[in-house]
């Protein structure tokens, strides 16, 4: 049990900017629970539907929107889009398998990252206007943002239990570690939160997230021949966005 918190603990550590505290400890116990993932991103969804709940009545949705974009990124920090930019960075890049993972490593960012972040945000932004300025349901936008949330982190696990690692680090930590039975755990865990909020669309739209990852990871493989932390990072935000699109969807079909 005490492994477990310590693991639960650190998850907070390593996917959030709350201040847990994180140790090396907590990080090897972590790699041996990464189903634990999409709990963290349970969590963080809530968080994250308060504030869009609060903002949503309070704000204009444009104003609301703007707000629950600053909670995501203050609350997960940058690592992810980061993981996003030196991804686009290294798609962007011409040549060799090699040539492509030196653009995707490399410290400054490119076109190829500073469009695939602006699409991103531009993205998110978009459909959660969208989806609060139809505000047919109060409660909708609340809940898809915890199912996204969700979603997003199982991505991470998708990409990690079926990828094969590139290089030394924290990204090659978690792809080593994380069991196909990893990725079953956390994907029950994630269908029955979507379920709960949103019934059955709620579990399609944590496959649509899943898919997106599955996308990013056959991106992967055909661009550098395998995974690193920032394919893993990226399919957050892309798994992320996949889920928030699908449900604003069905919500113009509520309309």
């Amino acid at each position: 049990m005490r492994d477990f918190l310590s693991a639960l603990r650190n998850g907070f550590g390593f996917l959030t900017t709350i201040p847990v505290g994180i140790t090396m400890e907590g990080i090897e116990n972590l790699m041996k629970h990464i189903y634990l993932f999409p709990i963290v991103g349970a969590v963080l969804g809530i968080i994250f539907a308060v504030i869009g709940l609060v903002s949503a009545a309070i704000f204009p949705p444009v104003i609301a929107s703007l707000v629950i974009i600053i909670s995501i990124y203050y609350f997960t920090g940058f690592n992810h889009i980061d993981g996003l930019a030196d991804f686009g960075d290294g798609i962007a890049a011409h040549g060799t398998k090699e040539k492509k993972i030196a653009a995707m490593r490399d410290t400054a960012i490119g076109t190829g990252g500073l469009v695939f972040c602006i699409l991103a945000i531009l993205g998110i932004f978009s459909i959660l206007f969208f989806i609060a300025e139809i505000n047919s349901q109060p409660l909708f936008l609340p809940l898809a943002l915890i199912v996204a949330e969700t979603g997003a982190k199982q991505s991470m696990v998708t990409v990690a239990a079926f990828g094969r690692r590139l290089h030394e680090g924290f990204g090659a930590m978690t792809v080593d570690n994380t069991k196909k039975s990893d990725f079953i755990i956390g994907m029950v865990f994630s269908g029955a939160v979507g379920y709960v909020l949103m019934g059955v669309f709620g579990i399609e739209a944590i496959i649509i997230s899943q898919l997106a990852g599955l996308l990013v990871l056959n991106t992967a493989n055909r661009h550098f021949g395998g995974v690193s932390g920032d394919v893993v990072g990226a399919s957050n935000e892309i798994g992320r966005l996949s889920a928030l699109f699908f449900m604003g969807g069905f919500a113009w079909m509520l309309l």
